[in-house]
């Protein structure tokens, strides 16, 4: 396997640079951080089985608090990479990753066609009862919300007082916390691009299953999903 290009100079290693090299020039990095070596091809374990120790350690730039940063000479590194063992251990590696993507897209399409097919059941409650139970999921909420925040102080609602917009959107947010357990359907994704793609068809799916079991919540339910997907 054909060593990477040289960055144009490590960033953990500035300090240790060739010192009588034209200042117009940046100047060859003498050693690589482990991120250095990440850009190159490298996995941890391989920085154990061919380089062992670091060859030099510096504080670390960015976090004080943190262990020292681990600099591998550039020489040591390169006449590494020259090695049927480096080859072959990368070559190892890249196919661990290749397989590990295809499991991760595997589980993707499996979930969506599982949150596509799923039934999903919504309470039917009378008109009385649901807003009963929206009414004090929203003042419960309130409530937590006047726990962890100083400025803000809770105002219980009361129904005969509510806008008919409000009481609408309280008895869809009830609605939606009640049909939390569809959630599990989305255990095992930890992708964030294939974990946002089903979070969104598991909300639209939620919705649109409110907005048929109450008609009179259909336009809430579309609102709050347009503007949720804005976000």
């Amino acid at each position: 396997m054909n060593a990477h290009p040289l960055p144009a100079a490590d960033t953990a290693a500035a300090a240790d640079t060739d010192t009588d090299t034209d200042t117009t020039v940046a100047p060859r990095a003498r050693h690589l951080s482990l991120a250095g070596l990440r850009h190159r091809g490298w996995t941890p374990s391989m920085v154990a089985k061919l380089l062992g120790p670091p060859d030099l350690t510096v504080r670390n730039p960015h976090f004080r608090g943190a262990a020292p940063s681990r600099l591998y000479a550039v020489a040591r590194v390169e006449a590494a990479e020259t090695t049927d063992a480096f080859t072959a251990l990368a070559g190892a590696a890249s196919r661990r990753a290749a397989c590990s993507r295809a499991a991760s897209e595997r589980r993707r399409r499996l979930v969506l066609t599982e949150i596509g097919g799923v039934q999903i059941h919504v309470p039917r409650l009378t008109p009385e009862c649901l807003s009963r139970r929206a009414l004090a999921h929203r003042n419960q909420r309130d409530a937590q919300r006047a726990c962890r925040r100083e400025d803000h102080h809770a105002l219980p609602a009361r129904i005969d007082a509510a806008e008919p917009g409000a009481l609408r959107r309280w008895q869809v947010n009830y609605l939606r916390h009640a049909l939390t357990d569809y959630d599990a359907l989305l255990d095992g994704l930890h992708g964030a691009t294939g974990r946002a793609e089903a979070e969104r068809l598991l909300r639209r799916r939620v919705y649109e299953a409110i907005g048929a079991a109450y008609p009179q919540l259909a336009a809430e339910c579309r609102r709050q999903l347009s503007e949720r997907q804005r976000t």
